[in-house]
């Protein structure tokens, strides 16, 4: 394929990756019609043209199992770290060090609770109710050191924090997870401690809200404090962008079935609130409102106003679904929604949005790391315009995985790279390319291929606004 052109619509321009990109042998390039591009192993990206999407006759259906995901691509060992800190060791902070243990792009080098001792923090990390035994080591080192898989982490008891040293335990990133400090005022004090970025495990009133595979490319490295939005929001958010870029949803109603949470009580006491959320969790369904569809308008604007939702509690541990019903602009069967669901989850969205077409239940997804598994068989369509889409997501491990990627997303498009990361995205952009060429990956979705993201300023040069791309001779 070497010399060949692929067409692009958008303008191409270096920014704070450039350097990086010089690396990888990229390099902008003049082109015969006055414009510039990008040589891209051999092959060059021009602007000035239009790509639209050919449909899917050419892409082979995948099989795939209801917890199928596809490897974690690890940095090469010869990068540095991207350096993480918990704060709050709730579920979600014990899940998110998990999910780190099992990388070798991340390390946790230190955890913040007020409420909780190193001693009490070992026992909470090594038995899980729901995901098990931690299958590593853990040892508590002393009052304030705990040891997993041989690496040592800092345990500090902090009430506020601008108290807690971040920057003196290296920790460049932050991840904000007692759900209390979720407004930029509020976070803002573990920049205080040296912390450089805030990543908050929950939606905020304030900070800009990001959601993997959806509008990460709108993230600017002057944004030292972003919210990873809700679980629930990480589930419809990417199965509503495929549908409505494919289809247009003109609105929609959201009902996600919720296994119980931290805030619900064991048995019947008061919730001045929520009368309803204060009865037992294990002996009722229970309606609860969620602003996870309205969110969804946040980190996609085109759906502002289109989507609302409700919740049900239900008497399960873990894991949890959302039932889209939506009417749609564009006639399509539910066929045809499937085919375009089952296309983005095995190329463009593979890792972020799952597909399955077997008899699943719940507890099959239990330590599923992908946003949101789309399950055919689950679903009906009433009309060529009116639906109901169904999709599963562990409301924990799953938004754990997405915590965990976050920070790494953040770092790379800063433009903060080394030598691993430039082994790390000469490998994955090779991958990719080879796709891109076969006609098998679209270039708006192609960090989402790669599973952690790579450097959002590098998409600047192939964000062409979805479908598959036509290679163009």
């Amino acid at each position: 394929m070497a010399g060949s052109a692929i067409s692009a619509q958008n303008s191409l321009s270096f920014t704070s990756s450039e350097t990086a990109l010089q690396t990888l042998g990229i390099s902008k390039v003049p082109c015969s019609d006055g414009n510039h591009g990008l040589r891209i192993f051999g092959s060059i990206v021009k602007q000035g043209y239009t790509l639209r999407a050919q449909g899917a006759r050419n892409v082979q259906h995948i099989k795939s199992t209801a917890t199928e995901a596809p490897p974690t691509i690890h940095r090469s060992s010869t990068g540095p770290r991207t350096k993480i800190g918990i704060n709050g060791f709730g579920r979600i902070g014990r899940l998110v060090l998990r999910v780190a243990t099992k990388r070798d792009d991340v390390e946790v080098v230190a955890v913040n609770d007020p409420f909780i001792d190193a001693k009490y923090m070992a026992y909470m990390f090594k038995y899980d109710s729901t995901h098990g035994v931690f299958k590593g080591t853990i040892k508590v080192v002393d009052d304030s050191t705990l040891e997993i898989n041989g690496k040592r982490i800092t345990v500090t008891c902090k009430r506020d924090p601008k108290e807690i040293p971040w920057g003196d335990f290296g920790a460049e990133y932050v991840v904000e997870a007692s759900g209390v400090f979720t407004t930029l005022e509020k976070a803002s004090a573990h920049l205080k401690g040296g912390a450089k970025k805030v990543v908050i495990s929950a939606p905020s009133a304030d900070a800009p809200m990001f959601v993997l595979g959806v509008n990460e490319r709108n993230y600017k490295p002057s944004m030292d404090i972003v919210s990873n939005a809700s679980c629930t929001t990480n589930c419809l958010a990417p199965l509503a962008k495929v549908v409505h870029e494919e289809f247009r949803i003109v609105e929609g109603l959201m009902t996600t079935v919720h296994a119980t949470t931290a805030t619900q009580k064991t048995v019947d006491g008061p919730s001045m609130k929520d009368w309803r959320g204060g009865r037992g969790a294990g002996q009722n369904i229970i309606p609860s409102t969620t602003g996870a569809a309205k969110a969804v308008g946040k980190v996609l604007p085109e759906l502002n106003g289109k989507l609302t939702g409700m919740s049900f509690r239900v008497p399960t541990a873990n894991v949890s679904v959302v039932d889209l019903t939506c009417r749609l602009e564009k006639p399509a069967s539910y066929e045809d929604v499937k085919t375009a669901i089952r296309i983005a989850s095995e190329g463009p969205m593979r890792g972020i949005l799952g597909y399955t077409d077997e008899d699943v239940v719940s507890s099959d997804f239990i330590g599923d790391t992908r946003s949101s598994i789309f399950d055919a068989k689950a679903g009906i369509g009433l009309s060529t315009s009116f639906m109901k889409l169904v999709s599963w997501y562990d409301n924990e491990w799953g938004y754990s995985f997405g915590l965990v990627v976050s920070p790494l997303k953040l770092r790379l498009s800063a433009g903060d790279v080394g030598l691993g990361d430039r082994v790390h995205w000469f490998e994955s952009l090779n991958f990719a390319t080879k796709l891109i060429l076969a006609d098998r990956l679209s270039f708006d979705y192609f960090n989402c291929l790669l599973g952690i993201g790579l450097a959002v300023d590098m998409l600047d040069m192939v964000c062409l606004g979805g479908g598959v791309p036509k290679f163009c001779t």
